[in-house]
């Protein structure tokens, strides 16, 4: 039990990195909300709320892996990685400390809750929160996202993300 868990925390890893790379190259491009902006993955969502801005990116853990010339781990059932930045609106200071949960309702409105777990740095973003999820379905997702981070204040976004 402990090797998968060090083989999906490492896949995990492997995921996130480069992935923050592609985010960042593509920051000033316009975004559409629930899509994949025509690229494989990258940021799916940014809104601001009560002076904090969340960048959410969501990248399909096959195409990565298939990217990489890597084989996803036997057993594993978890199609996508999801990573979350948040930043103080106005002066863009990373805020890497506190608590996230997300909720998704997959198109067959089945529901899966995660706690995302804080990530170290990402890139030039900073640090962030990210956990894999099950999106094996075709169709539009609902992600929503409860936060509380280090002012205690609790904040909530949520989006549509679609799957191809």
């Amino acid at each position: 039990m402990k090797k998968a868990a060090v083989i999906i925390a490492a896949a995990t890893f492997a995921i996130a990195a480069p992935m923050t790379v592609f985010a960042m190259e593509h920051e000033g491009m316009k975004m559409e909300h629930g899509g994949h902006m025509g690229h494989k993955a990258g940021v799916v969502h940014e809104e601001v709320v009560n002076g904090v801005k969340a960048t959410f990116m969501i990248i399909s853990m096959d195409e990565r892996m298939k990217e990489m010339k890597m084989e996803k781990p036997a057993g594993m059932k978890e199609t996508h990685h999801l990573m979350v930045v948040f930043s103080d609106a106005k002066s863009g200071k990373n805020l890497s400390e506190g608590e996230v949960m997300i909720k998704t309702q997959a198109p067959d409105k089945t529901t899966q809750e995660k706690e995302l777990m804080a990530m170290p740095g990402m890139g030039g973003m900073g640090a962030g929160f990210g956990a894999d999820l099950i999106m094996d379905k075709k169709g539009k997702y609902g992600v929503m996202a409860k936060f509380k981070l280090a002012d205690g204040k609790v904040r909530s976004a949520k989006f549509w993300y679609t799957v191809k």
